[in-house]
This record gives structure tokens, C-alpha cells and sequence, in this order.
């Protein structure tokens, strides 16, 4: 997270990243949005590693 806000920034709209959302909305006390944030990024880390297993199997 410290790495994507020094380097990317964290510029809404811009350069946020997921990861940075997620840290920013907890420590803002958003606890719905970052739990609704992190299950949308397991299920892109989900559909990125179905979609590589498949490519590897063919």
C-alpha cells in the first residue's frame, strides 16, 4: 500500500488503487465499502489465476 501511494499516488478517480481504497475506507471507518472492496479484489486474483490455469492446461 505505502509503495502504491508514493509511487502511483492516490489521486481519487486517477491513480487509487484497489489496495490503497481498501486501507483508505477502513481508517476512515467504511467497513462495508472496504470488506465490499476486498471481496471484489479476491474475486479478480480468482478469475486471473482460473483464467492462467487454463491457458497453462491447453
Amino acid at each position: 500500500v505505502g509503495t502504491a501511494i508514493m509511487i502511483g499516488g492516490n489521486i481519487k478517480g486517477h491513480t487509487r488503487v484497489l489496495t490503497t481504497a481498501i486501507s483508505l475506507q477502513t481508517s476512515m471507518g467504511n467497513f462495508n465499502l472496504s470488506l465490499a472492496l476486498g471481496i471484489i479484489l479476491l474475486a479478480i486474483a480468482l478469475v486471473i489465476n482460473l483464467f492462467m490455469g487454463f491457458v497453462q492446461n491447453r
